[in-house]
């Protein structure tokens, strides 16, 4: 019964903990590859002035280094700035950003937003814009609409520019304002001839973003720096940390029942066998042998129940971890609608099993030291006749 105890624990808590680091992984995935990619190159002090004087030039052979690097699969260069928006008497302030059609959309999905007109190319002349922006200023494909901003080395950019398609995007800070150009347009729109502000960078394996950024950081020029995504959306940081705050109390109570569980059952299997401990001391026992046999029983117990756990539990995780659990109803809609895939990825990371299985076993362990202080004060005469037999 205790092994059967400490294996279903064990299960348990494995099973509970990889659903829960899981949601972490899928927040954390599903924010960089909505906006900033897990690592950014960026010009020095970019991030702070967010002006073109801390551009670049989009060499060919930074791009070659960075498609070269084992680990990185996306390079999607950008041009982000911001301008006022207008047409006729109406005028709006929004986010302008050139792009790559093709790396844009294999790292954020863009052209799946695309609800009305067509998607850029890289020889697109047109802009992409939201729905809301559009609605706002009663815009609609084929229309123009005129952009005003500042460009590189403080030129002017203005230019009438005519809609290719309309975006839709859930979040509507995003829906309201959010202006796209292919990359080569806008270069020439802001005078940057060859310039970018970032470039978006995606990698195979989460959990290699800081060897690949100190990597990078060893290569590149000096006026470069690597950004992670931690330090550009220190948000989600907070997000994931306040959820693991929550789990590491939801898990010390669940520690907890699996504790007096584990007691209780540990407790009443002593119990039954007071008499045989009682018939064991009087027959010449010494206490401290019968101690270091319940002692190693009660060790090989709760390894076999730990082992047994573990056993059932990878196979499960390690299915979930490569066939994720599918959301469905209006819990998908409410995902799908914020541009997150409808799934539950369960954590099919090493540390997982091992640290669940060692505080399973450790709590196992210490509910074993009931029998060694029964045995220590166990009278065998009252335990034969059974009344107690405790001291």
């Amino acid at each position: 019964m205790a092994t059967s105890s400490i294996f279903f624990a064990v299960t348990l808590t494995l099973l509970l903990a990889a659903l829960n680091y899981g949601q972490d992984d899928d927040t954390m995935r599903m924010s960089v590859s909505l906006s900033t990619g897990y690592l950014q190159i960026q010009g020095a002090g970019y991030w702070e002035e967010r002006s073109f004087d801390q551009s670049f030039e989009l060499t060919d052979s930074l791009q070659l280094t960075l498609l070269r690097h084992p680990h990185i699969t996306t390079v999607n260069p950008r041009i982000e700035s911001v301008a006022l928006v207008s047409r006729g008497a109406e005028t709006r302030i929004s986010p302008v950003i050139g792009i790559d059609p093709e790396t844009e959309h294999a790292m954020t999905g863009l052209k799946k937003r695309v609800v009305r007109g067509t998607y850029l190319a890289d020889t697109s002349r047109g802009i992409l814009i939201a729905e809301g922006l559009a609605a706002r200023l009663h815009l609609d494909v084929g229309d123009s609409v005129v952009l005003f901003s500042q460009g590189y080395q403080g030129t002017t950019a203005a230019q009438e520019l005519t809609i290719a398609g309309i975006l839709h995007f859930p979040i509507p800070k995003m829906n309201d304002a959010m202006v796209f150009l292919a990359l080569p347009k806008a270069q020439e729109f802001f005078n940057a001839a060859n310039r970018v502000t970032s470039i978006a960078l995606m990698i195979d394996d989460p959990k290699e973003y800081r060897a690949v950024q100190s990597s990078l950081s060893r290569g590149l020029e000096s006026q470069l720096v690597v950004m992670s995504w931690e330090e550009m959306l220190p948000e989600i940081v907070q997000a994931i940390a306040l959820n693991d705050a929550g789990s590491v109390i939801i898990f010390s109570v669940f520690y907890v029942v699996i504790a007096f569980g584990v007691f209780g059952t540990v407790m009443m299997m002593t119990l039954e066998r007071t008499r045989e401990f009682g018939l064991l001391i009087s027959l010449g026992m010494r206490r401290g042998k019968l101690l270091l046999v319940t002692t190693l029983e009660a060790i090989l117990v709760s390894m076999i129940g730990a082992i047994a756990g573990l056993a059932v539990s990878i196979p499960i995780v390690l299915y979930f971890h490569h066939h994720p659990i599918h959301i469905w109803g209006e819990l998908a809609k409410a995902y799908e609608s914020y541009g997150f895939e409808p799934i539950m990825s369960v954590n099919a990371d090493a540390s997982l099993f091992y640290s669940q299985t060692i505080i399973v076993f450790v709590i196992a362990l210490v509910s074993s030291l009931y029998p060694l202080l029964f045995i220590r004060k166990i009278k065998p005469v009252s335990a034969i006749q059974g009344r107690g037999g405790i001291k």
